[in-house]
């Protein structure tokens, strides 16, 4: 993998430009979680039982997931064929409209069954525009970025995700308290109509920023490949298959932290709404400083090792806060978050960009992380919520949920032990010199 050349554009500008977009992007996707918790249950689904209901809502969220992996390959294809920059703009044009429309949709009682299947669909449309954008905005601020620092840059796009949690647990505070009759009726809809003022700030500020010069060199040298997808697939199927396994507790602890937690402490051990949302957004804000702190630190210890941190306090803390949660104090809940989401996470959140994306060669770059993500995503993230709805109604306990949580860390700390190259300071020297065939 030939190194970077100098740029015109500064790093510090792009990876702003990456987070920014992608905290609207995510800001966009997570809000559905939280309204699949708090609103769509009783809204969409009303002739369900309240446990049933819940868990038809979870499996609305996460039909998003399937077509993210398509997503991944048809954005990856046109991003290592015409540009980065191109299918960025494109994917948060696509995922504010459906997200907008969202708000827009007349309830079940209002127009039966096409109320779930628009829901779904616009949803489907969601899961394949956000699979496109991982891969693309942290290809921008890693690519970007000088050798040895782009752990830290890279760690900008990943930070947009917990940002997205914050902007998106916000909006529905700011809602959560109004009386019941309001809320279900147009309150829940602001935060959904909201994310086209976000979309439009986000738009300005990702086309101002300039195309990869890893891209462009491609292009210069004529290196691309007719398909960058299969040639992918053909080249690097072990790479892809780790980066599944190594992303699967992310996705698996993000999800259930920021959607079923929040509708387990309101349903189950009776926090409210307000409550329960306060505890994800302090938690959601803190990720955000870490994950920048944790890219930073990876530069120095390297990316696996840091990696390797967040996966075993993962494993290590989800026990705890589990056991916080059932309390039902609002204070231990917050508590828990912090511990999981805000702290475990951040490790693994900010050595993520750079650790994916530096694994593949440039050609196939976006299409190989966005594969290996977005498989991570359907395979872990994508139905997290609905088996923990599902583990809790069947047992009538957390035990199981603990067990599923913990046995996902554990994978993702096996797939990251599988993963070639060397450990520690060793591999920040790799990173230090330069990119090599490894990243």
């Amino acid at each position: 993998m030939s190194s970077d050349q100098p740029q015109k554009a500064s790093p510090a500008k792009v990876a702003l430009a990456s987070f920014i977009g992608t905290s609207v992007e995510y800001y966009d996707f997570f809000i559905y979680g939280t309204a699949a918790a708090l609103v769509f249950p009783r809204l969409f689904f009303p002739d369900a039982s309240p446990l049933m209901g819940t868990l038809l809502a979870f499996a609305t969220f996460g039909v998003g997931f399937f077509a993210r992996p398509v997503g991944g390959v048809v954005f990856g294809h046109y991003g290592d064929k015409i540009g980065r920059k191109k299918m960025l703009v494109i994917s948060l044009v696509g995922m504010g409209l459906a997200t907008f429309l969202m708000g827009l949709l007349p309830s079940f009682a209002q127009i039966g069954i096409m109320a779930p299947i628009l829901l779904t669909v616009l949803r489907l449309i969601q899961g394949f525009c956000v699979g496109g954008e991982w891969g693309g905005a942290v290809l921008m601020a890693v690519e970007h970025a000088p050798p040895g620092k782009k752990g830290f840059y890279g760690a900008f796009p990943q930070m947009g995700a917990p940002a997205g949690v914050a902007l998106a647990t916000l909006s529905f505070m700011l809602v959560a308290g109004l009386p019941d009759e309001q809320f279900y009726s147009w309150g829940w809809r602001l935060p959904f109509l909201a994310s086209g003022v976000l979309v439009f700030v986000g738009l300005v500020i990702r086309m101002s920023i300039d195309e990869s010069p890893a891209f462009a060199r491609v292009r210069e040298m004529n290196k691309q490949v007719r398909l960058p997808a299969l040639e992918a697939i053909k080249t690097h199927p072990k790479e892809i298959l780790l980066v599944a396994g190594i992303y699967l507790s992310q996705g698996v602890f993000a999800y259930i932290s920021m959607s079923y937690f929040v509708g387990y402490a309101t349903r189950v051990v009776g926090i409210s709404r307000t409550e329960a949302l306060q505890g994800v957004l302090v938690a959601a804000v803190l990720a955000v400083f870490l994950y920048a702190a944790f890219g930073a630190l990876s530069d120095r210890i390297g990316r696996k090792t840091t990696y390797m941190i967040g996966a075993l306090a993962m494993a290590l803390t989800i026990g705890p806060a589990i056991m916080l949660i059932n309390t039902g104090s609002p204070a231990m809940f917050m508590l828990a978050l912090v511990m999981v989401f805000g702290i475990a996470m951040s490790p693994a959140g900010g050595a993520t960009g750079a650790l994916f994306s530096l694994i593949f060669s440039p050609e196939v770059r976006y299409s190989g992380s966005s594969i290996g993500y977005t498989l991570s995503q359907i395979v872990g993230s994508a139905f997290a919520p609905l088996i923990a709805g599902a583990l809790y109604g069947a047992y009538q306990s957390t035990v199981p949920l603990f067990i599923y949580m913990l046995a996902i860390a554990c994978i993702s700390v096996i797939s990251l032990l599988l993963l070639p190259g060397p450990w520690g300071r060793s591999e920040a020297r790799l990173q230090a010199e330069g990119p090599s065939k490894n990243g």
